[in-house]
């Protein structure tokens, strides 16, 4: 058996190493030791001194909340992780990404589990167990469960080292509490560890406002728009102008808890609730994370910004789609309906964990939409248009000042508008996308093609047909209404489908069939790979009856590409000690690796963040001896191989 995992990047950051701090440690309590009864958890790294977070739970990620705190270790592996509460070890993981190493204790007293992750190693009869199993099994990835009296442990034993493994972004403790129903609890109320003081408060860093209908406006505009708090007194901020608005209007806020003073760490802001003139319209309390569903993320966060611009938006209302546990003291959905003639105060407060607060506060001042915006600026193409939720908004340069009409063209039917406001730099056009999907708009002599093929509801299945495209999605495979976009371009090169809009977030999975037209001879290192950045992202796929199938959960542009260029093995070191390599590919992404010595199976673990793999000896005092070789292969099928002779 080889050991197998995903890449996708064949670029990957190196990784800083550092040389761990010697410690003695205790090993693992007796299988006849009781569990204590009443214990408080122990803060596992150096229990009773200062400590300093990286991280807290329900912090928004990109993929995901963060489920548990993540502690500092002075940017060093090495520190002794101790069993925060008495119990058991149920379960350790070791892997390439993610968590990296991990150890699961559970804790018969209150049914709680704790979670320790980005472990350099395990400790005690533990460590020799797993090493076992993996020679057993010819594995360095491995998921292991145990019985209650395999491994019984005691509060305070050392269970591992700290370490950096997985996805990690620099040396840490992450630390997770878990109940009986695998739901992440905060440990920062939970265990309220003294080692960890905060009395600073959360802090907002920008307000966002949308418009959530075709007749709404904020300063006179459509569309999504952010504004610095730029006054601050005490921990009270305000915007400064009152904001000019009109119709239904949705508020988002980034928001960041310095975890210390100086520290460049930031948690996130679990406790949100908002006011408008001082009638609680908002609440959101962030306390307990189903792990199962963490990818409903994207409901709560904004992700098309999060996408284009990197930022992580609070949704200050519940959107569709949402349906987190979050909002139990929410009177309402948090979308506010401007009152016509009375200007209205919204207040924003923001609590951490430890109950620090501080206030966000801006007027909304109502004013009718107007035809004439005296503030929108001039358009650097001829024409623009972007898709905002139901709306497609289109902006145009006038040609005259009489011809301001757009002709939207609805299946051989055409229907001429008025813009709904602009200005000598530009008109603006809102066309609703739940009345009719327009085939194209035609103004000043530019012409825009949406290329929305449907819209598809999110709660059904549903299967999509044309001459090149098919998408099947299944139920609840979409958060909210798709407007899908679906165009096959032949080029003269590669041929490329789009299939959706990399900024709209899938739930589940959807099955795409392509029909080239080209002639495509399919082999092992042919895959369908989706366009990222300047580069490409590995799908995979397969050809059948000439349509090429494969399964994706990210719309984007996709393309068929062929492989043939073997991985890169990049020696550190190999002799009778161990070895160490770097293995990288350039496109499709390494698959497996596998070594031997003398034809026997050697341990290589690996880290998918450095692209380095190094050898563990099953026993630690025998040398390496004989012939060794090394075989990487990509996702391909390309293999390449190193060998040396080790004297």
């Amino acid at each position: 058996m080889k050991s197998f995992w995903n890449s996708r990047s064949s670029k990957i950051a190196s990784l800083l190493f550092a040389i761990a701090p010697v410690f003695t440690y205790a090993q693992f309590s007796k299988p006849d030791e009781k569990f204590s009864n009443g214990e408080k958890y122990l803060y596992p790294i150096n229990p009773g001194k200062p400590g300093s977070l990286a991280g807290t739970m329900g912090e928004l990620r990109t993929t995901h909340f963060h489920s548990g705190i993540d502690i500092r270790t002075n940017n060093m592996t090495g520190f002794p992780v101790l069993a925060s509460k008495s119990g058991y070890i149920s379960r350790i993981t070791m892997g390439p990404s993610g968590y990296g190493n991990i150890i699961y204790i559970t804790h018969p007293e209150d049914g709680n589990t704790t979670l320790y992750a980005h472990l350099d190693q395990f400790k005690g009869r533990l460590a020799d167990y797993v090493l076992q199993e993996q020679y057993r099994r010819k594995t360095s990835a491995i998921d292991l469960y145990f019985q209650e009296d395999q491994f019984v442990v005691k509060q305070g034993d050392t269970i591992a080292l700290s370490g950096n493994s997985g996805s990690s972004g620099g040396p840490h403790l992450h630390f997770d509490i878990r109940d009986e129903n695998n739901y992440a609890l905060d440990p920062l109320r939970v265990a309220d560890f003294p080692e960890v003081e905060d009395k600073l408060p959360p802090a907002p860093e920008k307000i966002a406002l949308r418009t959530l209908d075709p007749n709404s406006r904020i300063n006179d505009r459509f569309g999504r728009f952010e504004f610095y708090a730029t006054t601050r007194v005490g921990n009270n901020y305000t915007i400064a102008s009152p904001i000019l608005a009109s119709g239904l209007i949705g508020i988002e806020i980034i928001a960041k808890d310095r975890l210390a003073p100086g520290s460049p760490f930031y948690g996130g802001v679990n406790y949100i609730e908002m006011r408008v003139d001082s009638q609680r319209v908002f609440h959101q309390a962030i306390e307990k994370l189903d792990i199962t569903e963490t990818r409903a993320i994207y409901t709560l966060m904004d992700f098309k910004t999060m996408r284009n611009k990197g930022t992580r938006f609070y949704k200050l209302y519940i959107d569709d789609g949402n349906e987190l546990k979050f909002y139990g003291a929410s009177p309402g959905s948090g979308k506010i309906r401007v009152s016509k003639g009375k200007e209205s105060l919204i207040e924003i407060i923001m609590k951490d964990s430890y109950g620090n607060s501080s206030v966000v506060s801006f007027r909304l001042k109502p004013v009718e939409p107007v035809k004439e915006v005296k503030n929108l600026e001039p358009l650097k193409t001829a024409v623009a248009y972007e898709l905002d939720e139901n709306i497609l908004s289109i902006s145009a340069k006038p040609c005259t000042a009489d011809e301001t009409k757009a002709t939207i063209y609805y299946k051989g039917d055409t229907v001429q508008v008025d813009p709904d406001y602009g200005n000598y730099n530009r008109s603006v056009y809102l066309i609703d996308l739940r009345k009719n999907i327009p085939d194209s708009i035609a103004v000043c002599g530019e012409t825009v093609v949406p290329n929305i093929a449907l819209s598809i509801p999110p709660a059904t299945g549903y299967k999509y047909y044309s001459d090149n495209i098919t998408i099947e999605f299944p139920e609840q495979a979409l958060y909210d209404t798709l407007y899908l976009k679906a165009k096959h371009l032949p080029g003269e090169a590669n041929e490329l489908f789009v299939i959706g809009d990399r900024t709209v977030p899938l739930r589940k999975s959807i099955v795409v069939a392509l029909k080239p037209s080209q002639s495509l001879t399919w082999d092992k290192t042919t895959a369908v790979y989706r366009t990222a950045g300047k580069g490409y992202a590995y799908v995979g796929g397969q050809l059948v009856n000439g349509w090429v199938n494969f399964n994706t959960r990210e719309f984007g542009v996709f393309t068929m590409l062929k492989d043939e260029v073997p991985p890169a093995i990049r020696v550190a070191y190999v002799d009778r000690t161990g070895a160490r390599f770097k293995i990288s590919d350039d496109l499709s992404g390494i698959a497996s690796f596998e070594a031997t010595v003398n034809g026997e199976w050697l341990l290589m673990h690996y880290d998918a963040k450095s692209a380095t793999i190094w050898s563990e000896k099953l026993d630690k005092k025998a040398p390496i001896k004989g012939d060794f070789e090394l075989t990487v292969t990509d996702n391909a099928g390309n293999i390449r191989k190193f060998n040396k002779k080790i004297l």
